[in-house]
């Protein structure tokens, strides 16, 4: 019998419903949740509890015979209040939709392990230390495969497919969990945030794990592959940014019912009410009656005057409702019949428009029809285009600008994320009125569906009554549920349209920071300018300043300085110039293209590029480079500051605000707050995935690395003057300030580089001083001060012992590090064994092995940056003039905003490709997932279509992207 009831069981969650069985199915999906908590965790933990199983069975079965659950229309609503109650439960739903059953003890206890790692210790008996990035194995590895799929009107919010991916597991929520407790709301904030984002469950539920142990998103995309399930760092900020909303809304659904009850007025529904919002505008339209500085709202009023059982009475007892007894012809509000129906209609409609299944109606009612945007010059700015009569001083508003939008309308579902964004700013600026219509036939059908349906009397009504119900519904609709409609879309397309325009900001600021670095060459960098000379700075290939000095390249003694250039060019065999692309940069490379065609440099080959200089005169004015450079000109300043964006971009572009690079498009129209966590979170990203050497790197790189700050850099740059440079990686849990935590965060991203060190020490005092700092820190003989070859890679400390079991497996050794044998070797053994047999075989994830593969075979000194692309240098000029319609020329792409790319071709003006050139077609494949699939940097081959030469305008054609 018990088998019977087991194998009956594992048929409803396992076998495909039938036609007839599907209503079943639904109805006990919806009864699930509801089950005693106790007795499922209790049942699927040890299977062996027979009394419990037939107390479930009896209810499951109990429960599919109920008729009337499965008439009811608010399905969700029943699920809601469970969050708060049965937080176990919920988690296990989770569990049982990834795992199967039979191992999840299993994974329980691999969680637990995994848990307690203790990252300062690297003995290599250790379990956890031998596998500390790793969870439950899982034989088959699937790596997410790219989509071809590619469409520009997709909306911003990126699905991350991860079905296929390799399947992780989820971590079981603790009971203290900050998420699930603190929020306090009526549904499961996993499951919303899996809807939200578009993510599964079980991978929302590690990332709100991960977070809560203090994790950074670059540690978690290097080290925590198998847990995020391959997610990029972009998907992660977005979930991250999602869970930081859902928070928003739960605190502030707290802090609106504490001044409720402190006002008396918090019912009970009114609490519910608050907690089923998950958006700030559902709680916004919640409490719009009830804010402290709007006045008493007129159903308030009505209620007040004693007429909500008489509004309820009109929709569950119509035939026994009498008007006339609610009249008080002393009361204002009551005195007459059709006050006493006016109050009666305004607390139905406060009802309406305040009932979820009612909104969720009109919502699918507007997705099935044709919602449009419509924007038009306001009132106040075509008067202030009038004539103005006497001396008023007010500035007229510049309409011209906005000369697409005078008259515009489009579908909210097919309208451009930069258009949106344009519309705000001329609302903003009182040049456009922006409203949003939505079709009468909206209206409606939803006054159709509400008195038919919805909020149909539950018996005869009276002609009297009904009209009031018809006035009480179109009341509602027209007072409260269109403007909240109308709210709700602008919200919306606001949001995607800043997070689209964030994420362009953010890809731009990323292949601006990779971009490839100019080694091992003398620079000459060059601030142009006329009256006041070109400021010209000479670099070493470490971008040590050499000289600096102002030339007049533009005046009559232009033959002479001439010479006097060529003079420091021999003197400091500088072959390479770069100029800034600010004033006077056209007249710039003009002169120093003449002196390369006259060979006026023989025997040096010398050859120029143009950079971006965006930036550099606030960066010349800033305390950090005041406090690099204290004696130096801040004209100067700007000159060196250009010479290392090309020898080392990320070194040079991280020392000023992002927002000042000339990167993005309406970076001042988005929320700044979300603008500023995005870059410098990528900024982190791509400072710690390149790596930073230590010992050489400067204070102001160190704070971005992942888990450093200002001060904890400042405590390293203190530690290293007063004991020397750092010898291996353990030494940095010596310095004040970086706990365990810290450590595990940027261990696995710092370099130490023996040369560096080599360089920097020479005598064995440090040695001595650093061994005799760490008896007494720590107090303990594990730190050494001996070099580890595996500091210099990406491989984390956590991993050292499973680095050095794969080597001995494989016969290889240190020395062999980034050479082509070892590599060979390595090759060899994954092909013939295969990367998951090997990964089982040394107790860790095939995600963790693959990291060790990386580091072990990549060459020293390996740079991220190498496949990016680098500066273009060339020897000649070409202006706007060369150029014709149907030219093929070549270039590289400089900044994208929403509506397309701009190119330099090298004519002293970008040209534009507008979005609808960019087609899959002419794309690789791995960039068809972008949204605008070209990003700053890039070359591209391009076709002229159109100069023109009046406004200074060139329209490019996207051939194909170059490689």
């Amino acid at each position: 019998t018990k088998m019977l009831r087991r194998t009956r069981t594992a048929k409803v969650y396992t076998e495909p419903a039938t036609d007839d069985e599907s209503d079943d199915i639904e109805e006990l999906e919806e009864w699930l949740p509801n089950s005693n908590e106790g007795k499922t965790k209790g049942r699927r933990q040890r299977g062996t509890d027979e009394t419990g199983e037939k107390k479930k069975v009896t209810k499951r079965v109990a429960k599919l015979k109920e008729p009337k659950p499965k008439a009811v229309r608010k399905p969700r609503a029943a699920r809601v209040p469970k969050v708060k109650k049965e937080k176990t439960n919920t988690k296990q739903q989770t569990e049982d939709a990834v795992l199967p059953k039979p191992e999840l003890q299993q994974h329980v206890a691999v969680k637990e392990e995994r848990l307690s790692i203790n990252l300062s210790s690297n003995n290599a008996g250790d379990m956890p230390d031998e596998c500390p990035s790793s969870s439950q194995h899982f034989p088959k590895v699937k790596k997410e495969e790219p989509d071809d799929s590619f469409t520009f009107d997709e909306p911003a919010q990126k699905k991350q497919k991860t079905t296929n991916s390799a399947q992780g597991r989820p971590i079981k929520l603790k009971l203290g969990n900050s998420c699930v407790e603190d929020l306090q709301m009526n549904w499961d904030p996993i499951q919303v945030l899996a809807e939200k984002s578009g993510v599964e469950q079980w991978v929302c539920a590690n990332i709100v794990q991960l977070f809560q142990e203090e994790n950074t998103i670059p540690f978690m995309v290097r080290y925590r592959k198998e847990l995020i399930n391959h997610m990029d760092a972009d998907a992660v900020r977005d979930v991250q940014l999602t869970l930081e909303e859902l928070r928003s809304v739960a605190k502030k659904s707290r802090s609106v019912s504490q001044t409720l009850k402190k006002e008396g007025v918090l019912t009970s529904e009114l609490e519910m009410a608050l907690k089923d919002c998950t958006t700030a505008d559902e709680m916004d339209h919640v409490y719009a009656p009830y804010k402290k500085g709007s006045k008493l709202s007129k159903a308030r009023r009505a209620k007040e005057l004693g007429l909500e059982p008489v509004a309820l009475a009109l929709l569950q007892e119509p035939q026994k409702l009498d008007l006339q007894s609610s009249i008080q012809p002393n009361t204002k509000g009551l005195s007459t019949l059709d006050e006493v129906a006016t109050g009666v209609q305004e607390i139905l409609a406060d009802m309406i428009a305040k009932d979820k299944e009612t909104l969720t109606y009109v919502q699918s009612l507007c997705d099935r029809s044709s919602v449009t945007i419509h924007s038009s010059v306001s009132k106040t700015a075509l008067k202030e285009q009038q004539p103005q009569q006497g001396t008023q001083k007010s500035k007229p508003k510049d309409i011209a600008k906005f000369s697409l939008y005078i008259d515009f309308t489009c579908d909210v579902q097919r309208i451009q994320h930069h258009q949106t964004l344009a519309i705000n700013r001329g609302e903003n600026l009182k040049i456009l009125t922006v409203k949003v219509n939505i079709p009468d036939r909206v209206k409606n059908d939803f006054c159709r569906w509400c008195v038919n349906v919805r909020w149909r009397p539950q018996g005869f009504a009276r002609p009297e009554l009904m009209t009031i119900l018809k006035n009480a519904v179109e009341d509602s609709y027209r007072r409260f549920i269109l403007p909240f409609l109308s709210r709700g879309y602008r919200t919306k397309l606001t949001a995607s349209a800043e997070k689209e325009s964030i994420a362009m900001f953010v890809r731009n600021l990323r292949q601006r920071l990779l971009m490839c670095p100019v080694r091992g060459r003398v620079i000459m960098g060059v601030d142009p300018g006329f009256h006041h000379g070109c400021k010209i700075a000479i670099l070493s290939p470490t971008s040590q300043i050499l000289h600096t000095d102002v030339v007049y390249l533009h005046g009559p003694a232009k033959h002479k300085e001439a010479e006097k250039l060529r003079h420091l060019m021999f003197k400091h065999s500088c072959q390479t110039i770069v100029i800034g692309n600010g004033k006077a940069c056209r007249e710039t490379e003009a002169f120093f293209t003449d002196l390369i065609k006259q060979r006026f440099f023989k025997p040096l080959d010398v050859s120029y590029c143009i950079t971006d200089e965006a930036g550099a005169s606030i960066y010349s004015v800033s305390p950090e480079a005041v406090k690099e450079m204290p004696d130096m000109d801040p004209n100067l300043r700007s000159a060196v500051s250009i010479g290392r964006r090309v020898q080392d971009p990320l070194a040079e572009l991280i020392k000023i605000d992002p927002k000042h690079i000339g990167i993005g498009t309406y970076q001042h129209d988005v929320s700044q707050s979300l603008l500023r966590a995005a870059l410098d979170g990528v900024v982190q990203e791509c400072v710690s995935f390149v790596g930073v050497d230590i010992n050489i790197c400067s204070e102001t790189l160190m704070r971005h690395i992942a888990g450093l700050n200002a001060g904890r850099a400042r405590s390293i740059m203190e530690w290293k003057e007063k004991n020397g440079p750092f010898l291996n990686r353990e030494q940095l849990k010596l310095v004040k300030g970086l706990g365990p935590k810290s450590f595990q965060q940027c261990a696995g991203f710092i370099r130490i580089n023996p040369e560096t060190v080599r360089r920097y020490t020479s005598k064995s005092q440090n040695t001595i001083s650093i061994t005799a700092e760490k008896k007494k820190v720590k107090g303990s003989g594990i730190t050494s001060n001996q070099f580890n070859p595996l500091d210099q890679t990406c491989i984390h400390p956590e991993s050292y012992s499973i680095a050095l079991r794969f080597l001995s497996q494989i016969g290889g050794s240190f020395d062999q590090m980034g050479s082509a044998a070892l590599r060979q070797s390595i090759e060899s053994s994954v092909k013939s064994r295969g990367l998951d047999v090997l990964a089982k075989s040394l107790d860790t994830t095939p995600e963790t092995l693959q990291l060790i593969v990386d580091g072990l075979t990549q060459p020293p000194g390996f740079d991220i940056r190498q496949d990016f692309e680098q500066a273009d240098f060339k020897r000649e000029i070409v202006s706007m003039n060369d150029l014709h319609d149907g030219m093929v020329v070549t270039g590289r792409v400089t900044n994208t905003a929403l509506f397309g790319a701009f190119v330099d071709i090298g004519v002293g003006r970008s040209g534009l490709i507008p979005k609808r050139f960019i087609t899959p077609d002419k794309l690789p494949v791995d960039q068809r997932q972008r949204s605008l699939a070209l990003g700053p940097g890039e070359r591209v081959e391009v076709r002229v279509i159109n100069v023109d030469l009046q406004r200074n305008r060139i329209s490019l054609d996207l051939i194909r992207v170059l490689r």
